[in-house]
């Protein structure tokens, strides 16, 4: 018998990713159990809070206009939907940015005492900024080095040390966000300025890290109940310069699984991706995206929501470990 009755599916965000985050709520929502779980649609965006669509245990999914949905009562998690009060208890989170990754959205639902899929409020927001999180990690892991410039920083002045201590090309990131918006690849030192003021645009604080060379790779974790199981790895090939948003979103990219590597390596990288989600305190499915290079393993970033869309990569990797994504979630929502 499930442990939990009403599942919420939040997604949206306030940030922009909120679009890919409702092609991931949406499939994730599709893939729930409905023979054991109510199954509750929320799109949560800049604090308002609507229900979008609920599919109850073994019926047809009811979808509610815009100008009719009903609002989530935030005091307690809850909302009148169909001429009956419902509690939630359970959330599953699929809001890319913030507030679902950076620990607010978390720290709201440890407040109320109600269980949820991913990370909690401290290691989401450890995680979520690019910096901290390789900070927390070197003593585990490679990283490439890099620089953090914050907003109101002399440019000039940041520029010229990067010169100095990194080489070329780099990549310059929000230290906060995803699915590539606001990075540039950067070539040459006199296109490191407008990179930065572009990342800006994202965030307060931006990260200039030291481009490597090698094969993108990635790799997810999770909790079945018993240990942490690593699935099978992705190898990511762009079409393009990096894995920006146009490969990753617009089919100019080959994600082969899994990924053609030898067994060393396969062992290596789900060995770090496990000892990095129990370093982390990760909870749910988390994603780790490495570059392995000629001296090994290069650590790039942790995605404590990972994409969830039917053509995102851990549907792909949970279906090559032999399990569907339905009895995955179950999984997910029952040992979380």
């Amino acid at each position: 018998m499930a442990k939990y009755n009403s599942i919420a599916v939040i997604y949206g965000s306030d940030s922009s990713e909120w679009e890919v985050s409702c092609r991931s709520g949406e499939f994730v929502a599709s893939a729930i159990d409905d023979t054991e779980y109510d199954v509750y649609e929320i799109f949560a965006r800049f604090g308002l809070w609507q229900l979008v669509a609920c599919r109850r245990k073994n019926s047809m999914r009811v979808t509610f206009p815009e100008e009719a949905r009903p609002e989530i009562d935030k005091t307690d998690f809850s909302v009148s939907v169909l001429g009956q009060r419902v509690k939630f208890d359970y959330a599953y989170i699929v809001q890319h940015g913030a507030p679902g990754e950076t620990g607010q959205l978390q720290g709201y639902l440890e407040m109320l005492k109600i269980p949820f899929s991913s990370c909690g409020s401290y290691s989401s927001m450890i995680a979520f900024n690019k910096y901290a999180c390789k900070s927390y990690v070197r003593t585990l892991v490679r990283c490439a080095p890099d620089l953090l410039v914050r907003q109101g920083d002399d440019l000039e002045a940041f520029c010229a040390k990067a010169v100095k201590e990194l080489k070329f090309p780099v990549f310059v990131k929000p230290t906060q966000g995803g699915s590539s918006f606001g990075v540039t690849r950067v070539a040459e030192a006199s296109e490191l300025i407008s990179a930065i003021q572009f990342a800006f645009t994202e965030g307060p604080m931006v990260l200039v890290e030291q481009g490597v060379t090698g094969r993108e790779l990635t790799c997810a974790a999770y909790f079945d109940g018993t240990s942490v199981r690593a699935l099978p790895p992705i190898e990511i090939v762009s079409d393009n310069e990096y894995f920006d948003y146009d490969a990753k979103y617009n089919g100019h990219s080959r994600e082969i699984c899994p990924a053609p590597i030898d067994e060393a390596l396969t062992s290596e990288l789900q060995r770090t991706t496990c000892s990095l989600y129990s370093f982390l305190g990760c909870k749910g499915v988390v994603r780790m995206d490495y570059i392995a290079t000629a001296e090994g393993l290069v650590f790039l970033e942790v995605n404590t929501i990972p994409g969830m869309t039917s053509a995102s990569l851990v549907p792909k990797m949970v279906r090559e470990a032999g399990l569907s994504v339905t009895e995955f979630l179950s999984q997910i929502i029952e040992n979380s």
